[in-house]
């Protein structure tokens, strides 16, 4: 509840009305199949750096399947996209590749956020929140931490998080919540997450359990993306309620029908390490650009011819763009 409370009080008059412009402009997109945009995103996705500690497998940082320069957001541009986003936005979330913590600006950024009234939350694998950075966070007025534990063990949790430390992460938890406690804060709202893969699917229940030990204050459980899913895949979970997938004609395929309409281009916006923005979370290498903001006013991208093109290119025939093939919105 404290956490639904939070996000409310961001809300003001200003906000409210884009958001309901923002939602009419998707609606009457999809009824009509030709782009309306207007009113500006209430959320935003900024990554504070591209650069990451670990290797995962399935991650296209982890697996050096991306181009993008590895580079941390300066700080300047990132006060520039909140002076521009302040008006309207109510969430945003500090990560898209890379590990937040590794910019030395990470709590300068969340500080900016809580200034311009506007809902914070980060991503991270965990390995940063030793005692000073724990109590820098919770001082910093984060909203929302979510903490990726994929394992209640070192043998299956370093399956996928190659490089990471099991044990480091537990303690790193234990002092996170201990500085909450010690500082007297309702904030940040932690959650664990845990993402389902077949060496880990017989822990789900362990994980809980783990979850209410360390005094977090929400377990979760999510499906893994995974490249190359056509034929099958040794990381695959059995389990269809946390599988992004299912079989079909002797082949894997998303299990959620992907139709001519995606939420997310109407209402989040995406900005890379480097500036660049990107149509939604999932295209993680940049593969789409629609222009950089560093040397363009956001709204001028968003509004923009190419951001145009490639929202009708969703109404039409979303099937055809390889980003969204393997996305569960």
């Amino acid at each position: 509840m404290n956490d639904i409370l939070n996000f409310i009080s961001k809300l003001n008059l200003h906000k409210l009305i884009n958001a309901l412009k923002t939602g009419a402009s998707f609606w009457l997109s999809v009824c009509f199949r030709q782009p309306f945009v207007w009113g500006m995103p209430y959320s935003y996705s900024i990554e504070p750096t591209s650069i990451c500690n670990l290797s995962c497998p399935e991650c296209p940082t982890g697996k050096c399947l991306t181009n993008r320069s590895k580079v941390e957001m300066p700080l300047w541009l990132y006060q520039s996209l909140i002076n521009q986003i302040a008006p309207n936005g109510l969430y945003l979330m500090l990560y898209l590749q890379g590990e937040p913590f590794l910019n030395p600006n990470i709590f300068e950024m969340v500080k900016i956020a809580k200034k311009n009234k506007i809902y914070s939350c980060i991503s991270t694998n965990g390995h940063f929140l030793d005692k000073q950075n724990a109590e820098q966070i919770v001082a910093s007025g984060l909203n929302r931490l979510i903490i990726s534990l994929d394992g209640t063990t070192n043998e299956t949790y370093s399956q996928y998080r190659q490089g990471g430390n099991f044990e480091k992460v537990l303690e790193c938890i234990k002092t996170l919540v201990q500085a909450k406690q010690s500082l007297k804060s309702p904030t940040p709202y932690i959650i664990l997450q845990f993402i389902v893969f077949k060496h880990n699917q017989h822990q789900l229940d362990e994980f809980k359990a783990l979850g209410k030990s360390l005094r977090v204050d929400k377990t979760e459980l999510k499906t893994a993306q995974l490249y190359d899913f056509e034929n099958g895949h040794p990381m695959m979970t059995d389990l269809l309620k946390f599988s992004r997938y299912r079989k079909s004609g002797g082949h894997f395929v998303v299990k959620k029908a992907i139709r001519n309409t995606c939420k997310r281009i109407w209402t989040t916006a995406v900005v890379t390490s480097d500036g660049m923005v990107v149509p939604c979370c999932y295209d993680k290498i940049a593969k789409y650009p629609m222009g950089d903001a560093g040397a363009n006013q956001l709204e001028s991208l968003w509004k923009g011819q190419l951001f145009g093109h490639y929202r009708q290119e969703v109404l039409k025939n979303r099937k055809g763009i390889d980003i969204c093939c393997n996305c569960n919105e």
